[in-house]
């Protein structure tokens, strides 16, 4: 207390031993303990009206005003606050800039409200603390993640009990594996097929030992291409660099009229590589079952019949759309997955899980031997650690999430978000080709579909006018979409996303799009028709 002032102060935090344990073991006062128990009562079990409260789709407060906010770079010596305080700046301070996810009203991307029951087991997982990169760290949390992963294998492609039975819980194959997201399974998925093409054989111990340059020169090639649509997602890019083969080997082809990979495009590119004097080794064909930017799903059955033929491995990047296999009613969407082999899906997306969490399913169980590592401290030969054959090292078991969803909600809970989600966005088609003010541009075949501000004007100038002039009105087009979607998103109510897209017309102009996302299973057409009102109005004002 300083002589000066009489006002008792707290005590001056401080960190020792003292505080150190009682820190691990529990709150550091009732009241800590008070507030902790406030929002996580509300979290637990009110977290939509949580979130709505505390919580924008965001507060109208710049990015660079938020940066000057946190420019302190210095980490204090001794504790600067107590545990109650770091909660009520999170509540007070941090989540009113945070974005409300959960809200019916965003709907632009693919990240969306969770079933309150995944914060449960998200903290429940947490506490925990399994580390499934070795079963010392983690025991029956691996256990259940390998029986987890025959689940999800089975709805993609429907093997016989015998075949489950066998593999469920051999320490010796493996079905797939979680891993951190789409791009890190995408990743592994390509990881596996480099293996498997250039693995070892006489006077070659592989690619995965000797490099790129001694695999080309044993097999006796220049180049290694993986063939992908041209809406496929970027972690396939990625994948080019970080594998060696180059992201100028991730061939693009072009799309047909409903904005899945072309197939009379695909053979001639097959063709043309078959024929150049490069000589050039297809890893894989990628198809795309829920593209990022349209949602929709390529020809599936189409591309395994074709890499069938050229015998190419087929991987399906389903990150987006492979729950779709829960419903009755659409899972004929993904008609010809199971001929896949390698399938990327994610959980954080249409399973409705906490961030983050990516799968990769492999259809034959001893696939994933090509890229085994081991070391003495930690996956020893012999073990059944699941680090092993995964590009990860330490993560949490977040196949415990996903085992208690697909309890909870069961295949027909699935089935109905699902369903709800592909039959709204038809709703929303409808809607919005009845207003004079848009155009559809992309039809939703899952639950993803774009549009743009087109009034009805001027939607006949690009009937009517030349090139030049359409060219022209394109440009104007994409200044008015870009600016009232920026215009929407400041003002804080709703939120739909924007892209550019390619059209397929005599002008083949990039234009930018409105992009939404019917994931949210509160998102009604009525919300849908407040936020195209909300659109047309800021347009008037432009």
């Amino acid at each position: 207390m300083n002589k000066k002032d009489t006002t008792c102060k707290e005590p001056r935090l401080v960190a020792n031993w003292q505080t150190l344990t009682r820190t691990f073991i529990k709150p550091e006062d009732d009241a800590s303990r008070a507030v902790l128990l406030k929002y996580m009562e509300q979290i637990l079990f009110g977290l939509h009206d949580f979130l709505k409260k505390h919580v924008g789709i965001t507060e109208e407060v710049s990015l660079k005003d938020l940066s000057n906010r946190f420019t302190d770079t210095i980490i204090s010596k001794n504790p600067e606050k107590k545990l109650s305080d770091v909660i009520t700046e999170l509540i007070e301070d941090i989540a009113p800039h945070a974005v409300n996810v959960a809200s019916p009203y965003f709907v632009g991307h693919m990240t969306s409200a969770i079933p309150f029951f995944m914060v449960h087991l998200k903290t429940l997982v947490t506490a925990l603390n399994q580390n499934v990169v070795k079963i010392e760290t983690s025991k029956v949390a691996s256990i259940l993640e390998k029986q987890v992963l025959a689940k999800i294998h089975r709805q993609i492609y429907k093997k016989d009990e015998t075949f489950y039975n066998k593999h469920v819980q051999n320490a010796r194959t493996t079905l797939g594996c979680f891993i951190k997201d789409g791009t890190m399974a995408n990743l592994t998925a390509l990881w596996v097929v480099r293996n498997s093409v250039l693995a070892p054989k006489e006077n070659f111990e592989g690619v995965e030992k000797e490099g790129i340059r001694a695999a080309y020169k044993a097999y006796g090639i220049e180049r290694c291409v993986i063939i992908v649509s041209r809406l496929a997602h970027y972690s396939l890019c990625k994948a080019g660099g970080v594998l060696g083969i180059g992201n100028q080997n991730i061939i693009a082809v072009d799309v047909d009229s409903n904005n899945r990979i072309d197939i009379k495009s695909l053979n001639k590119i097959i063709k043309e590589i078959k024929e150049n004097k490069v000589k050039t080794e297809i890893l894989a064909i990628v198809g795309i079952a829920g593209a990022t930017e349209t949602g929709t799903v390529d020809p599936l059955a189409k591309l395994g019949a074709i890499c069938a033929e050229n015998r190419i491995y087929f991987h399906v990047d389903a990150a987006w759309g492979g729950p779709t296999l829960m419903s009755e009613k659409y899972k004929h969407l993904l008609k010809g997955i199971e001929l896949a082999d390698s399938v990327t899906i994610d959980g954080h997306k249409q399973f409705y899980m906490p961030m983050s969490c990516g799968m990769v399913y492999f259809k034959d169980p001893s696939i994933m031997d090509s890229v085994i590592y081991h070391a003495n401290y930690v996956n020893r030969p012999g073990s059944v650690d699941l680090g092993i054959k995964s590009l990860a090292g330490s993560r949490e078991a977040n196949s415990l999430i996903l085992d208690g969803a697909l309890k909870i909600m069961g295949s027909r809970g699935y089935s109905l978000l699902i369903e709800h989600g592909i039959e709204t966005a038809g709703k929303f088609a409808e809607e919005i080709e009845k207003r004079p003010n848009f155009q559809l541009i992309t039809n939703p075949e899952l639950n993803i579909l774009t549009y743009r501000i087109c009034p009805f004007h001027i939607k006949q100038k690009l009937d009517r006018g030349t090139l030049e002039q359409k060219k022209m009105i394109n440009k104007k087009l994409n200044k008015i979409n870009s600016a009232v979607q920026r215009l929407q998103r400041e003002a804080g109510k709703s939120f739909v996303s924007r892209t550019t897209l390619k059209i397929k017309n005599e002008t083949e102009d990039n234009i930018i799009v409105l992009r939404c996302v019917i994931m949210n299973p509160m998102t009604n057409i009525n919300i849908l028709k407040e936020i195209l009102d909300e659109q047309e109005e800021i347009y008037s004002k432009l």
